[in-house]
């Protein structure tokens, strides 16, 4: 199988290190960089990929129009929230149910070894995944659909700018490439701030007791955070945006977070990597927590001295920063 690499004591698998960059921004902004960066990410099944073909799958199907979003009714906020509610738990429940229960691919690319934790006194009714369900399906959920409600009625009562495919064929493409590098960045600077011990301690940690994570890690937070978190929805009432752009956005970071804390690197298919999932990169943060804080397609850790590639004298610089961050 492509790309195993040898057990140590710290982990069960890891990719080669130190990590690579695979940032847009890595090599400058050649056209054949830039372009290898749009194939990898667009042009393949990704995870953005599938979460795009669901958001325009959604806005047909599944969620209200905007038309009657216009004025606040129980109907189609209630639809909204349902429809929420099946795609997050349906999709973490059932990358759990593979990965955990079925162990479809047993621990193979797995990076930490180790089962979820039960009978841990750190967790909700002692159960880390009982845990970590309680707060996606209740707060996150809910929050989730909130921001999304408010920002449906801001675009149908003319509030917040909306384009359509016909009239703005380039920008709706534009920005649905853009929303994802929207989010690493906003993503980035809240987590950094959510790292500040003040919050941390009262707000963050909660979703760091999720070491070895797994797919309904990815929204188990804090309601605190759950806000500041999906913060990156309002984004939307200021750019012109398309009601595909919201759900793809709202599915990014709502069921797109179970697919990056999956625990594993890929989901292999006849024992060939067939979709990336979680990462090495992210995983290192809640290992080491004062690194990584942001996506690895982005730069932002590397240009503001937060990366850690992995290696041990990676570690013991975070190690020193954690240690001059709580000395104060």
């Amino acid at each position: 199988m492509q790309g195993d690499a040898p057990k140590n004591a710290v982990w069960n698998y890891h990719p080669p290190l130190p990590l690579e960059d695979p940032s847009i921004f890595a090599k400058g902004t050649g056209i054949a960089h830039i372009a290898g960066w749009f194939r990898r990410n667009w042009l393949t099944l990704s995870e953005r990929m599938l979460l795009l073909l669901l958001a325009i799958g959604g806005y047909y199907w599944l969620y209200p129009s905007l038309d009657a979003a216009r004025s606040f009714e129980v109907g189609w906020i209630f639809q909204t929230y349902v429809v929420n509610l099946a795609l997050v738990g349906g999709i973490a429940g059932a990358l759990h149910w593979y990965f955990y229960m079925y162990r479809g691919q047993a621990k193979t690319l797995k990076f930490d070894g180790r089962d979820q934790a039960k009978n841990n006194r750190a967790f909700k009714f002692a159960d880390q995944v009982k845990d970590n369900m309680f707060w996606t399906l209740t707060s996150g959920v809910a929050q989730l659909t909130g921001f999304q409600v408010v920002t449906m009625w801001l675009m149908a009562n003319g509030y917040a700018p909306v384009i359509t495919l016909a009239e703005n064929p380039v920008w709706f493409v534009v920005w649905i490439v853009l929303l994802p590098v929207w989010s690493a960045f906003h993503f980035y600077w809240v987590h950094r701030l959510l790292h500040v011990p003040f919050f941390y301690t009262r707000y963050h940690s909660l979703h760091h007791r999720n070491i070895n994570i797994g797919p309904w890690s990815g929204l188990s937070m804090h309601p605190v955070e759950h806000f500041i978190y999906l913060t990156s929805l309002c984004v939307h009432w200021i750019v012109a945006s398309h009601p595909v752009h919201l759900i793809f956005h709202v599915l990014y970071q709502g069921p797109g977070a179970a697919m990056s804390h999956t625990g594993y690197e890929d989901l292999l298919i006849r024992d060939k990597r067939s979709l990336a999932l979680g990462t090495f990169y992210h995983t290192l943060h809640h290992r080491y927590y004062e690194c990584n804080y942001g996506n690895q397609e982005m730069p932002w850790d590397r240009w503001f001295g937060t990366f850690h590639d992995g290696t041990e004298a990676a570690t013991a610089d975070t190690r020193a920063r954690k240690k001059r961050m709580y000395a104060k």
